[in-house]
């Protein structure tokens, strides 16, 4: 999944995504590196596993879910 643009409505495990926070349901979609220290010491950074997060288009809260 790509960085989006725009703010879109997100479905997770087929249910519509709603902020928690704001009750908004548009977000932007990004991708974060799960860093660990281990990892980082020994510079596989590229060997952490990342996480897609949903930042809200009102508030900002971002929703962390890993996996596809």
């Amino acid at each position: 999944m790509s960085a989006s643009k725009t703010p879109q409505p997100v479905s997770v495990s087929n249910h519509e995504l709603v902020c928690p926070i704001c009750r908004n349901n548009l977000f932007y979609t990004r991708q974060a590196q799960l860093n660990t220290a281990v990892a980082t010491f020994f510079n596989f950074d590229w060997a952490n596993k990342s996480a897609t997060c949903f930042v809200c288009s009102e508030c900002t809260h971002i929703s962390w879910f890993l996996g596809k």
